[in-house]
């Protein structure tokens, strides 16, 4: 490590890096962002690294979830509310059925870059830059709006600093206190099936609390009752913003992204002798990888080593994101490898990105059967070989969308899709259909359970 530093990423090649016309501004904001304040400190890292140890050691399940990409104008404290409710109820249904407890884990307070397939777009005969997530350009199809502008960098910050502040007051301020466990259910939720059905259980919950307080454990003196914490995270895609955001921590002298808890890299940016890559190796945070079709045994053995050298548990979760029709071919030997090699490694699954489709009506849409088969096969998987299915990574949001397809609860069908389709970029399972997918996993994580050895 005695070649790293911050910015030894700018001497690799680099995918996904915008085009900014004005070098100049750009310099004079990454100086300004290296003067801001730290966003989460290294201790919150530390934290979270043992945390997922316990789930590479089967004590634990990582939840990980939240939107594709933030946006500056959906800014607002009741988007921030609901996603934090609907990552709650998940949560509890999850510990409930599992007996293990659940990490928390969203994809905000930085989640504004987007990898893109291609550099332009082109609607109409014209011809424009992609839009790469509001930390670098508009979505608006302008030439204006399309243009990166370092500025960004700095309204990114200010929103993640917003963000982060509003979500430590839900986890410390009373909101997650499981006597509020009804609470949670979204109004929009309430008065379906599946709304009935998280009230049966909040009840139970509510009654083994009676219970419990009976006994003299009652919220008043027992803090993990009335608090939690929910972990931020985002892929780390725009590197000037990381590295500007990268500190080195006092105590043990090690570099720490102060941007988020967890940092992970996409599957369109892993390439091992390019830019993200060498920056990932130098920080101490927690991290991850996407995992896609494309990934060999041998390339992804090369891969822990560079980014887990100590084979630390709690330090790389590989997320894999096959698809529903792929992962039976192509993740078990992979798996196999991995396991054979002795690494420590927590796997999580993104059952979104292998199976996004474009529908009859030209929108992006996955269907909620295909990201419920792509999730039993990964646990399939891992209960045939006898590790460990440690997580769950879904892009979601709190509001009543209609972006992904099918589901018991919301049964949106394609030509649906146009009445609340909101997304800045990929399509999110909405509040129901993130609650019933984590009640068909729960069973599943029982059922995973009952067969570990621990």
């Amino acid at each position: 490590m005695n070649n790293w530093n911050p910015d030894s990423w700018r001497d690799f090649p680099i995918k996904q890096q915008p085009q900014y016309p004005d070098l100049d501004k750009l310099i004079k904001v990454e100086e300004e962002l290296k003067s801001y304040p730290p966003l989460i400190f290294a201790g919150e890292a530390l934290k979270l690294k043992e945390n997922l140890a316990d789930v590479v050691n089967g004590k634990a399940f990582l939840l990980q979830g939240g939107d594709c990409a933030e946006s500056f104008s959906q800014f607002n404290a009741n988007n921030i509310k609901d996603l934090f409710k609907v990552m709650m109820q998940m949560a509890v249904v999850l510990t409930f059925a599992g007996s293990c407890p659940v990490v928390k884990v969203g994809r905000i307070a930085g989640q504004f870059a987007k990898p893109r397939s291609a550099d332009f777009e082109e609607i109409n005969g014209i011809s424009l830059p992609s839009y790469r997530g509001d930390i670098i350009n508009d979505i608006e199809f302008t030439q204006k709006g399309r243009i990166p502008k370092a500025k960004r960098l700095l309204k990114a910050y200010n929103q993640s600093a917003a963000t982060l502040n509003l979500l430590r007051a839900f986890a410390r301020g009373g909101m997650a206190n499981l006597n509020q466990v009804h609470s949670w259910n979204l109004d929009f939720v309430k008065d379906n099936t599946l709304g009935s059905k998280y009230d049966d259980l909040a009840t139970k919950i509510s009654d083994t609390l009676s219970f419990m307080k009976s006994c003299g454990i009652t919220t008043e003196n027992t803090i993990q009752l009335t608090q939690t914490t929910l972990f931020t995270s985002h892929e780390a895609l725009l590197l000037n913003y990381e590295e500007a955001l990268t500190r080195k921590d006092s105590i043990t002298g090690d570099w720490f992204n102060c941007a988020a808890h967890m940092l992970w890299i996409g599957d369109r940016t892993r390439d091992l002798s390019q830019a993200h890559i060498e920056y990932f190796r130098g920080i101490k945070n927690p991290i991850g990888c996407k995992v896609g079709p494309s990934m060999k045994e041998d390339e992804l053995i090369r891969l822990i080593d560079a980014l887990n050298p100590d084979n630390e548990a709690g330090r790389l979760n590989l997320i894999v994101r096959m698809g529903n029709e792929k992962i039976a071919d192509l993740f078990p030997k992979l798996l196999k490898k991995v396991s054979q090699e002795g690494k420590n490694i927590l796997w999580s699954c993104d059952p979104m990105h292998g199976n996004t489709i474009k529908a009859s009506n030209s929108y992006k849409t996955r269907d909620f059967d295909a990201i419920l088969g792509e999730v039993k096969q990964f646990f399939q998987i891992h209960k045939t070989q006898g590790t460990y299915a440690g997580g769950i990574h879904l892009e979601m949001t709190g509001q009543n969308v209609t972006e992904c397809t099918g589901s018991t609860s919301s049964a949106i069908t394609q030509e649906a899709l146009a009445k609340r389709y909101h997304t800045q970029c990929d399509p999110r399972l909405n509040a129901d259909q993130a609650l019933e997918l984590s009640f068909m996993i729960a069973q599943t994580l029982k059922d995973a359970r009952k067969d570990l050895v621990l």
